[in-house]
C-alpha cells in the first residue's frame, strides 16, 4: 500500500534524534520536551495525551478530554505514543492508552504566531491504523518553502470492538462509536491548546482518507465548525460502508466476547451480559480475539446510535437539510477505488447480485426491494471488461473472470465515486463552496495490477513520498502539486493561492455540468465530471438510497 510500517518510522525518527536537540513549549504548567531537526527547521513532540486513557473501567467508555498535564513538570513528547490496539501490528508497539496526538511545526514559533493547522484522521476500515504510519515532515517542509507554513496534527482513535462495541447491551450503556468521539476529543484538544504551539485553532482544517474520511463525513453532517473551518475529504463518505443499528452487529459481538477467556469461561456469560467479562478479560486475550479461529478478522464499524449520537439516521437522508451553508471542503476520488474491496473470486453477474446483497441487506424482510435495486444496477454495467475497472485496461482481466472487472466498476461508484459526486452536487447546489478532484495517476511500481490506481494511491502525493516509504514511486511534481492545492486550501479555504508550484486554477465545483481537476502527472486540468454518469444518476436516486439504507 504504499505506507511505511510504524517501526520502519520509529527507527527513522530514533536515527534522527541523534542528530537533532530539544524543542520545548509550555502547556499549562507542564513543559513539552520535543524534537528538534535543523536540517529541515521543523520540531515534532509526538505522544501527547489528549484523553484519559481508556483502561480498566474506562475500556469501551467514551473519551474524556485531558486539557492540560498537571502534576507533571516537564514531558517527553520526543516519540509517537503506542498503536491503539488492533491487528497486524506487534504487540509492543500497541496498547489501549493510545489516546495520544502529535504535532509537527516550524521550528522557532511564538505561541501567538497563529498559523493555519491541518489535523489527520486516519484510514483502516476502522479495525486499523496509526499515526505512526503517517510522518509529515515533507508537508510542513513544503509549506515553510512555500511561505506559507502550517502545523500539522495527528491523532490517535481506537478501532476494531475497542473503539466500536456492538449490540444493544453497548447501546444501553451509551458505547456506541465512541472511536469517533476519540476524533471530536482530540479535535477538542487543538481548540484549547494548539495556541501554545504557535497554531490559530480558529483555522483548522481536518482531512483524513478511507476510514478516516468517513469519520470526518459523520462529523460534518452534525456542522464541526466549532472545531474546523474547512475539510478534506479523501475517498470516504457516510455511506461508503454499510450503516445498520447496532442489533445487525451482535452476532459478531458475542462471538467476539464468547472467544475471550474471561468471557468463554463466566457462569453468567449471555447475549445481556458481555461487557462485565470483557471488563475483566486482558488487552492480550481481546486482541487474540479480534480474529475468528479461522484467521479471519471480525468486523467492527461505526452503527446508527440514533436521535442524540454522532450518526443519528442515514447520511443521505441527512445531506439534504444539513450540508446547505456549511463550511468549504474538497473531495474526490482515485480512479479505481473500489478494486481492492471486490472479491477476486467473483465470476458471474449472480456471484455480484448475491455479495452485494449480503452486504447490505438488513433482514429477510427488506430483501425484494433491494434485489430489484441491485439488479437494476448491475445492468447498468455492460459485461464488457474493456468497460470494467481498473479503468482504460482494455480487455485484460489479469487472469480473473472478466466479471471481476465488471463487479469492480460498480463497487467504485457505489461506495465512492457515487458519493462524492452525491454530496458535491447537494452542498454546491445550496451554495457550500466545494472542490472535487480525480486522481488517476497509475503506480509504476504496482505489484497488484488488477488494482489499477487503487484505493489510497495518492497517499504518497499527499505527504510527499519519502514520508511513506514510496521513495522512486512517486511523481515529485505531481506530489508537490497535490501538497500545494491542500496546503493553499488549509491556509485560505482556497487551493489557487498562486504560491508554490505553477499549476492549473482549480474551479469551484459547480451542482450541474460540474467540473473536477484531475491529477495526473501528464495532465493536471479541469475536465467534466461526466464518468459513469448513468450509473451516478441511478445511484442517487431517493429510491435508491431508500433501498440500500433501510
Amino acid at each position: 500500500m504504499g505506507i511505511a510500517s510504524p517501526l520502519t518510522l520509529l527507527r527513522a525518527f530514533a536515527t534522527l534524534a541523534s542528530l537533532a536537540s530539544a524543542a520545548q513549549v509550555k502547556l499549562g504548567n507542564t513543559t513539552l520536551v520535543g524534537t528538534d531537526y535543523p536540517q529541515s527547521h521543523q520540531e515534532f513532540f509526538g505522544g501527547i495525551p489528549f484523553a484519559l486513557p481508556p483502561v480498566g473501567a474506562r475500556r469501551f467508555t467514551p473519551p474524556v478530554l485531558l486539557s492540560t498535564l498537571e502534576g507533571n513538570a516537564t514531558y517527553d513528547a520526543m516519540n509517537y505514543g503506542p498503536s491503539c490496539v488492533q491487528i497486524g501490528l506487534d504487540e509492543s508497539v500497541m496498547s489501549e492508552d493510545c489516546l495520544t496526538l502529535n504535532v509537527f511545526r516550524p521550528a522557532g514559533l511564538e505561541p501567538n504566531a497563529s498559523l493555519p493547522v491541518m489535523v489527520w484522521i486516519y484510514g483502516g476500515a476502522f479495525q486499523l491504523g496509526t499515526t505512526a504510519q503517517y510522518n509529515a515532515s515533507l508537508l510542513v517542509s513544503r509549506s515553510i518553502n512555500r511561505d506559507t507554513p502550517i502545523i500539522f496534527v495527528s491523532a490517535n482513535y481506537r478501532v476494531g470492538p475497542f473503539g466500536f462495541p456492538q449490540g444493544p447491551e453497548a447501546e444501553a450503556a451509551g458505547l456506541l462509536n465512541v472511536g469517533l468521539r476519540d476524533q471530536l476529543t482530540a479535535l477538542e484538544w487543538v481548540q484549547e491548546n494548539i495556541g501554545a504551539f504557535g497554531g490559530d485553532p480558529q483555522k483548522v482544517t481536518v482531512f483524513g482518507q478511507s476510514a478516516g474520511s468517513m469519520s470526518i463525513a459523520h462529523h460534518y453532517l452534525n456542522d464541526i465548525s466549532s472545531v474546523a473551518r474547512g475539510v478534506i475529504f479523501e475517498s470516504g463518505w457516510g455511506p461508503t460502508l454499510p450503516l445498520f443499528n447496532t442489533s445487525h452487529w451482535d452476532f459478531i459481538w458475542t462471538s467476539f466476547a464468547q472467544s475471550t477467556p474471561a468471557c468463554n469461561s463466566s457462569s453468567s456469560f449471555g447475549r445481556k451480559n458481555t461487557l462485565e467479562c470483557l471488563q475483566a478479560g486482558t488487552t492480550a486475550d481481546l486482541a487474540a480475539a479480534l480474529t475468528t479461529p479461522a484467521g479471519i478478522p471480525r468486523l467492527f464499524i461505526p452503527v446508527l446510535d440514533g436521535p442524540n449520537g454522532i450518526i443519528p439516521d442515514y447520511p443521505t437522508a441527512r445531506a439534504v437539510p444539513e450540508v446547505g451553508g456549511r463550511i468549504p471542503f474538497i473531495s474526490g476520488t482515485v480512479l479505481d477505488d473500489g478494486t481492492l474491496f471486490t472479491p477476486e473470486q467473483v465470476s458471474s453477474t449472480r456471484d455480484i447480485a448475491t455479495a452485494l446483497l449480503a452486504v447490505y441487506s438488513p433482514n429477510i424482510l427488506q430483501i425484494p426491494s433491494l434485489t430489484r435495486t441491485i439488479n437494476n444496477l448491475i445492468g447498468l454495467y455492460p459485461d464488457d471488461p474493456a468497460q470494467g475497472s481498473p479503468f482504460f485496461t482494455g480487455n485484460e482481466t489479469f487472469g480473473l473472470s472478466p466479471a471481476y472487472k465488471r463487479a469492480a466498476a460498480l463497487v467504485t461508484d457505489l461506495t465512492f465515486f457515487g458519493l462524492r459526486r452525491f454530496f458535491g452536487q447537494t452542498a454546491a447546489s445550496m451554495g457550500t463552496k466545494v472542490y472535487s478532484y480525480w486522481f488517476t495517476q497509475p503506480d509504476p511500481d504496482s505489484t497488484n495490477p488488477r488494482a489499477g490506481v487503487r484505493h489510497s494511491a495518492e497517499l504518497p502525493y499527499v505527504f510527499g513520498a519519502s514520508s511513506l516509504g514510496s521513495e522512486g514511486q512517486v511523481d515529485e511534481a505531481l506530489s508537490n502539486t497535490i501538497m500545494d492545492y491542500w496546503i493553499s486550501f488549509a491556509a485560505t479555504l482556497d487551493p489557487n493561492d498562486g504560491k508554490g508550484s505553477k499549476r492549473p486554477v482549480w474551479e469551484p465545483y459547480e451542482a450541474t455540468g460540474g467540473r473536477v481537476i484531475q491529477l495526473n502527472a501528464a495532465n493536471v486540468s479541469m475536465v467534466p465530471d461526466d464518468f459513469h454518469q448513468n450509473q451516478t444518476d441511478f445511484l442517487a436516486l431517493e429510491s435508491t438510497h431508500r433501498a440500500f439504507s433501510q
